[in-house]
């Protein structure tokens, strides 16, 4: 089935409500990015290496988005005194004074970058869909891609057991 196929399958499961799961292979490895947080400081994708890390793109005006943040919040908090952590990626459409606004008002924990340009949307699979969630290992590879809000039970296994790796 070709990609633009699966993709329409995507956005209609989505608009059921639906979260999409895409399993990946060992050797995905993450794409090399520059990720600008809200500080102005930056991050890449190897400072990603050695801790398991949630990347998660998302904007201020998605409903999905906004209603999983506390969950996202609660699954950073539960793992990152064990090596866990969580990056937040605005859309390059999402109003930087918003994305500030939301990250001050709901006291977001975790690192939060602004995707001005969309190159980095781009870089991690042509990105268009909020909120798209990918989970890497601590040797820098996508383990698993959630397109919608992922559940967050079988999320918590699967961190736990990338944890668990040497």
């Amino acid at each position: 089935m070709s990609k633009r196929a699966w993709s329409l399958i995507a956005v209609a499961l989505l608009a059921l409500g639906a979260a999409v799961i895409y399993l990946s292979g060992p050797s995905d490895r993450a794409p090399a990015s520059t990720f600008v947080l809200l500080d102005g400081s930056k991050k890449t994708t190897g400072d990603l290496r050695g801790q398991v890390t949630l990347v998660n793109f998302w904007a201020t005006s998605c409903a999905s988005c906004v209603a999983e943040m506390p969950e996202m919040v609660a699954t950073y908090q539960k793992y990152q005194s064990r090596g866990y952590q969580t990056l937040a990626v605005a859309m390059s459409y999402d109003p930087p004074a918003y994305v500030v606004n939301f990250t001050q008002t709901r006291k977001l924990p975790f690192q939060v970058a602004i995707d001005n340009t969309g190159e980095v949307a781009k870089a991690w699979g042509d990105v268009r869909l909020t909120p798209t969630t990918y989970l890497v290992n601590k040797r820098g590879q996508i383990v698993k891609r959630y397109v919608g809000t992922p559940d967050f039970d079988e999320l918590h296994l699967l961190i736990e057991k990338l944890l668990a790796e040497a």
